[in-house]
């Protein structure tokens, strides 16, 4: 959804399932002034979009009318005791009354009629409501409206035991979605409650009290301990700690990080207490930025998804038209009995309930994304999920990605005074390479001297001015001046796998730098997965040949080297048309944006990150081959979801019109097919995702 104008939101309670988020979406956009809104089901969000100033009161109704309640965020979480029976209360008093009516009958039939007319008004009588309340929102063909008609329609038929029978199995049916619904998004619910709405803030004085994490700003001092959750981001001020990290990244064990680390909201403590500066806005932790991700995503639905959201919307009232048909046209035409043929049409109105169908799809989605994101890997809606399955290449960013993005310097032939040039031109750059040169500069002791109009280009080198001199930190290729003894140690280097830039003053070479980066210990496995799924893995970097030929003979894939960003932009068009694209830094987002499927490592930029279809909250290239996998089961299980559902309607519209099926077998097999659909998606939740 786009935004324009004002922009409000208001969490909701009470979605069972996608279609009760479209029927708040339906009504909200009916009020004046509302320009678009959107309902994220995961997250039981609703974001509205305005042109002008919204009337809050009437938006709040609007929500109401539907059903549903909306959370005043203003009021702290407290924990409240929960009634787990509540919720049960209204169909296990239609029940015992329907109980009461059946064995009264056995007494005195005129007594249990007269009880299940009561019964099924008592039942009724909230579902209608709720059915005019979405009439008057804009939403005439609800579940609710079919359910209505029909009990009615059967009450004037006398049919007191199935009508009763009919809203009795609607009701489980309905709690059934409900269940589903919150299994469903358990991954995201979860995700929400990580962290805590108070924080311990550490004041000048040395003081520590606890207070709102909202009055908490960037640059406060906050003390965490053991057992206790981080509110929001911060940067490490202890000289160590340990951090458990597996709600957000599936890292199973606790990581050890140092003095000035960043970590992330949600991380909890382990072992010590620690202090922490806050490094994250209120509403932009890690945490936010993901749920933030997580709602945005819903709106790239897949495309089977999108099919059944334009199909559902006239397959009711199209099938209403045809059970009013079936009602007069026998009659009136064939001379056929009133009572039989309305009871028929009555019947097929509950076979044309969609909700089976409706929760076929988003159901198994919802599952297999909220999986994803509780292993740490954070897919960006349905469309990303279809795509991953039917890709056949995948193409590979080299430095960080394959490798552990930390190179360092392993054979350096010059003075050290050259070795200083370079790093004073790199001191500001966060590139791999060139951290590594101002690590190895600092390691020597190098007295780094101060650098003036420093730029870097990605692909070719850095350059500035120190001291009235030109310096120039460039890879080989882009140096036409290189002598031979030069070219010949150059030539050595990245034989062996390393990469080589070279230090020229005033365009003079006068040293040779070698680093080399590490591969990762999943990198050879991930690509041996991938290929026993029948996909095709290339490298893409902008090293020199040699060196990318080395790291791609220890993968055993093929490789595309020396690439600028544009030219790994045109690499991508002509691999695959479908192609993934998985990298960390800037310079690969062109890359991941044009993939039919970007895939942003956990230690990668925000620009890779904001880019990418999918990112990893952690740096498992194994999880690789595990969501590609959890693509196709996903795919595989809407289909069987979707013929489960069509199939069981058009057996039961067969069966009713011959007369074999009537009104309660019609909700048992609709109610029966949600509840083989829903289990069906939820497997999804299980499935591992690390190869």
């Amino acid at each position: 959804m786009e935004a324009s104008g004002k922009r409000y939101s208001w969490q909701l309670e009470g979605m069972d399932c996608p279609s009760c988020a479209a029927k708040v979406e339906k009504a909200v956009e009916n009020l004046q002034g509302v320009n678009a809104a959107r309902v994220a089901f995961s997250t039981e969000r609703l974001i509205i979009s305005a042109t002008s100033e919204l009337d809050v009161s009437e938006v709040i109704a609007a929500i109401h009318a539907t059903g549903f309640s909306v959370v005043d965020e203003s009021k702290p979480k407290l924990s409240k005791p929960v009634n787990r029976l509540k919720p049960y209360a209204h169909i296990v008093l239609v029940a015992c009354l329907f109980a009461i009516a059946m064995i009264t009958g056995a007494f005195d039939s005129t007594l249990k009629q007269a009880m299940l007319y009561g019964v099924t008004v008592i039942a009724l009588i909230p579902i209608a409501k709720k059915a005019v309340a979405l009439m008057r929102n804009g939403t005439p063909f609800s579940i609710e409206t079919l359910m209505s008609v029909a009990v009615i329609g059967a009450l004037f038929l006398g049919e007191t035991v199935e009508a009763a029978m009919v809203l009795i199995l609607f009701m489980l049916g309905e709690q059934l979605e409900g269940f589903a619904a919150n299994k469903a998004r358990s991954g995201v619910q979860k995700l929400i409650a990580l962290t805590p709405d108070e924080v311990r803030h550490v004041k000048a004085d040395g003081e520590v009290e606890a207070v709102p994490v909202g009055s908490i700003l960037v640059g406060d001092t906050i003390e965490v301990l053991p057992g206790e959750r981080l509110s929001v981001d911060g940067e490490l001020l202890s000289c160590h700690g340990h951090f458990d990290q597996s709600a957000l990244t599936g890292e199973s064990l606790p990581v050890k990080l140092k003095s000035k680390a960043s970590v992330m909201a949600g991380s909890l403590v382990v072992e010590k207490t620690v202090r922490l500066k806050v490094t994250s806005e209120q509403g932009d932790s890690a945490v936010d930025r993901i749920i933030r991700l997580i709602e945005e995503a819903e709106e790239k639905k897949a495309p089977v998804e999108r099919f059944i959201d334009k199909f559902s919307r006239w397959y009711t009232p199209l099938m209403m038209f045809i059970a009013l048909l079936v009602a007069v046209i026998p009659p009136i035409a064939f001379a056929g009995e009133w009572q039989e043929w309305i009871y028929k049409a009555l019947a097929l109105l509950l076979i044309a309930c969609p909700c089976a169908l409706v929760i076929s799809t988003p159901a198994a989605i919802t599952s297999a994304l909220a999986n994803a994101t509780r292993r740490g890997a954070l897919i960006k809606g349905g469309l990303a999920l279809e795509q991953l399955g039917r890709i056949d290449n995948i193409a590979f960013d080299k430095t960080g990605t394959l490798t552990l993005g930390q190179p360092q310097v392993v054979n350096y032939v010059g003075d050290d005074s050259a070795l200083a040039l370079a790093a004073a031109i790199e001191r500001k750059s966060t590139h791999p390479l060139a951290v590594a040169i101002v690590n190895e500069a600092k390691r020597r002791d190098l007295d780094i001297p101060q650098a003036e109009s420093t730029t870097s280009i990605s692909g070719v080198g850095a350059s500035g001015v120190i001291n009235h001199q030109s310096v120039q930190v460039l890879a080989p290729r882009h140096i036409s001046n290189l002598e031979s003894a030069l070219l010949d140690d150059i030539h050595q280097f990245e034989a062996q796998g390393q990469t080589v830039v070279v230090v020229t003053v005033d365009e003079q070479p006068v040293a040779t730098i070698a680093l080399q980066d590490t591969l990762r210990d999943d990198a050879k496995n991930t690509i041996q997965s991938l290929k026993s799924l029948g996909i095709n893995s290339t490298m893409l970097t902008g090293d020199n040949q040699r060196t990318a030929k080395s790291i791609a003979d220890q993968l055993d894939i093929s490789y595309k080297a020396e690439l600028m960003p544009e030219d790994k932009l045109d690499a991508i068009r002509s691999i695959s048309d479908s192609v993934a694209m998985i990298g960390d830094g800037i310079n690969d987002a062109p890359a991941l944006k044009a993939a039919s499927v970007g895939i942003a490592m956990g230690n990668g930029t925000d620009v890779a990150l904001e880019t990418a279809d999918c990112a990893l909250t952690h740096n498992r290239l194994q999880s690789i081959a595990g969501l590609i996998k959890l693509s196709r089961k996903t795919m595989s299980i809407i289909r069987q979801n979707v013929a489960l559902a069509v199939g069981s309607k058009v057996l039961f519209l067969i069966t009713t019109l011959l007369g074999v099926t009537g009104l309660w077998a019609a909700v048992l097999a609709d109610t029966g097919a949600t509840a083989l659909v829903t289990l069906n998606a939820l497997r999804l939740l299980t499935e591992k995702i690390d190869s």
